[in-house]
């Protein structure tokens, strides 16, 4: 997310108060272009996408080659965040969308990428195989590169929380990223799973990035009669069937393989801020809605957050500055 001039203050100011630029850790883009494509998870539609290098401090940026330039570049931000069924889709002021974003998220969270341009000809991200293990090995095969300013990050200063009657996403104060969520679903094959963890780039790509999404085949009809999951398929997603059994060959990644994705989507929804979370992240019986909530609860409130600098050694923030209200 390039930031607002208030919040370019905000961070200049933490800047010079800060340790040794040394300590810092640097912002990253991609070292050149790299390119795939696959089936759209909802819309079922052909797309290809390539991700390129962009600028320090230009967040990541959406680039719709299918449509006239002026109405092509959506942000990735949280206040960009127009519907969340099932998926997390982002649109710009002029209406153009671009849908299930979460995992492409996730995998730039996990890699530490900050700046990327996402070119994409559609207005969904491909599904690839369910989980952002693919993207990974496309942003490890580019390469990473860091460039010549700090990496910002959001310290939560005080807890915050959206959703009720037992779905529910909170954020509260930790020196790094924390992530814990909870899962109870009426049916045997998920039932009750809970995982909690540090979130870095080791945890994220041998604990998070190869889960892959789920759904019930009970649940596909009617789920296309609202133009969604018209391109799912074993191929993209872990299928549990009216007998409860997992319809995939090979069966499940990890015997919580359920509760492993939903971090990963959480993961994803939670950078849509602009930067890595300082904070314990929980969620329970939560989805994009909830982590989107979030969010806005974080960020309307001045006392709750701070922009930070994260220390080269340990990924923990060193301090910041009292924030102000974030910009549209």
């Amino acid at each position: 997310m390039r930031l607002g001039q208030s919040e370019h203050e905000i961070f200049r100011r933490a800047m010079r108060t800060a340790p040794p630029r040394s300590r810092l850790q640097r912002q990253k883009t991609l070292k050149g272009p790299i390119h795939c494509s696959g089936i759209g998870l909802h819309s079922g539609s052909r797309v290809s996408l390539t991700l390129e290098p962009a600028p320090a401090d230009s967040g990541v940026v959406f680039l719709r080659t299918d449509l006239p330039a002026e109405r092509a570049t959506i942000r990735a931000d949280w206040r960009s965040v127009v519907d969340t069924r099932l998926c997390t889709v982002v649109a710009n002021r002029q209406g153009a969308q671009v849908g299930t974003v979460e995992h492409l998220m996730a995998a730039l969270a996990g890699c530490g990428v900050d700046n990327a341009l996402v070119r994409v000809d559609h207005a969904e991200i491909p599904a690839m195989d369910g989980s952002a293990e693919p993207f990974v090995f496309l942003i490890e095969c580019a390469g990473v590169e860091e460039q010549d300013a700090p990496r910002r990050a959001v310290q939560v200063l005080k807890s915050v929380s959206a959703g009720k009657d037992g779905h529910y996403a909170s954020l509260s104060p930790a020196a790094s990223t924390l992530m814990s969520f909870e899962i109870d679903f009426d049916n045997p094959a998920v039932s009750r799973q809970e995982l909690s963890l540090t979130l870095d780039r080791d945890s994220f790509k041998s604990e998070i990035c190869r889960a892959r999404t789920f759904g019930f085949l009970k649940d596909a009809e009617a789920l296309r009669a609202q133009g969604l999951a018209r391109g799912a398929s074993l191929d993209n997603a872990v299928v549990i069937n009216g007998e409860n059994k997992i319809l995939n060959e090979g069966g499940l990644r990890f015997d919580d393989e359920f509760v492993r994705h939903k971090v990963l989507d959480s993961v994803g929804d939670l950078y849509l801020a602009g930067g890595p979370i300082c904070g314990h992240y929980r969620g329970v019986k939560a989805g994009h809605r909830l982590n989107n909530l979030l969010l806005r609860a974080l960020f309307a409130d001045p006392r709750a957050y701070a922009f930070t600098c994260l220390d080269q050694a340990t990924g923990a923030a060193m301090g910041a500055e009292a924030p102000l209200a974030a910009t549209a």
